[in-house]
């Protein structure tokens, strides 16, 4: 019986919305594996209120860390006190997410446990008590299969990737005491400053509008601000490297091989020809769109559904059908 845990993410008291992604692909690999899906959460007081919901999505067992020093991330802190539990509840798996913070957490958290560490993984499976993955390689050109020969095994997975369904469990609560010492932990995280927008993270958004540098200059961004904004709340801004290398728009928006992997159920490359190294951070979509002036453009060959015009024409048309279909035209 191995049993699978799952490293929780919160902000600000809330769950991040990977949260259910991740306890979903443990509470599955756990069922595989003859086990029990845990999930661990740490942060402030009072974060034991959202960690209850996670047992609807298949964690029987939610360990919750509550401390002050847990409020905002400490990459020292989250990384020992997570190796701890791992350590004391003798897991066999330990899942994060590819997100910003998972990225930073789990290797940390791998080389703690002195294991290796399964990264930007999209596929899981049990097979004769071993675990299998599947990531992409060589900028998302082919995909490999993979184990890990080592205890625990340590994964990150990639966003928008894993399915969530209904538990329909409680999930029992427990408390971790914070036994170390948040004075001697080497980084003291002082402030953090917010970005000052609503618009999800560009590698956690389950639909993403992609500029390139078909949009000509940065003070055209608004036609696709206008899309976004017709999609809804849970679409983001993404980018080329070519307009980030231009300044036009933050690294934080850029999507590809130096940029963020990114797998939303619906991508929109606009002005984006498709150069391989922005299809390795895009690729995995579920459903791409490409609008694009080059018939010939690599893009379309990746694009479930494309369309060869002048995207200042097309935009603005493809918004208010956008607007009319939700009924906000």
């Amino acid at each position: 019986m191995t049993n699978v845990l799952a490293v929780v993410e919160q902000r600000d008291g809330a769950l991040r919305g990977t949260a259910r992604e991740v306890v979903a692909a443990a509470a599955a690999l756990a069922s595989g594996l003859g086990g029990h899906a845990h999930a661990l959460v740490l942060g402030g007081e009072g974060v034991a209120s959202v960690a209850q919901g996670l047992g609807a999505v298949g964690a029987e067992v939610v360990k919750v860390a509550s401390h002050e020093a847990l409020a905002g991330y400490n990459p020292d802190g989250f990384s020992a006190i997570t190796a701890r539990v791992v350590r004391d509840g003798g897991y066999g798996v330990v899942l994060f997410a590819a997100s910003g913070q998972g990225k930073d957490l789990a290797p940390r958290v791998a080389a703690g446990l002195d294991v290796p560490l399964a990264s930007d993984i999209t596929g899981l499976e049990a097979t004769d008590g071993r675990v299998i993955m599947t990531r992409p390689v060589y900028s998302g050109k082919a995909f490999a299969r993979l184990t890990v020969e080592a205890s625990p095994v340590v994964a990150s997975i990639r966003p928008n990737v894993f399915p969530v369904g209904d538990a329909s469990g409680a999930g029992t609560l427990e408390s971790v005491e914070v036994t170390e010492d948040p004075g001697a932990w080497p980084t003291q995280v002082v402030s953090f400053e917010a970005t000052g927008s609503d618009v999800p993270d560009v590698a956690e958004a389950s639909v993403v509008v992609a500029g390139g540098r078909g949009m000509k200059d940065p003070e055209q961004w608004g036609l696709l601000e206008d899309l976004r904004a017709a999609l809804g709340d849970d679409a983001g801004l993404g980018a080329s490297r070519a307009v980030v290398d231009a300044g036009w728009r933050p690294h934080g928006e850029q999507v590809g091989q130096t940029g963020k992997t990114v797998a939303p159920k619906l991508y929109f490359a606009i002005g984006i020809s498709g150069a391989i190294q922005h299809l390795a951070g895009m690729r995995t979509a579920g459903t791409i769109v490409a609008v694009n002036k080059d018939p010939d453009a690599p893009i379309f060959k990746v694009a479930d559904y494309g369309i060869v015009g002048d995207l200042f024409e097309v935009l603005p048309r493809l918004t208010e059908e956008v607007r009319a279909i939700r009924g906000d035209g």
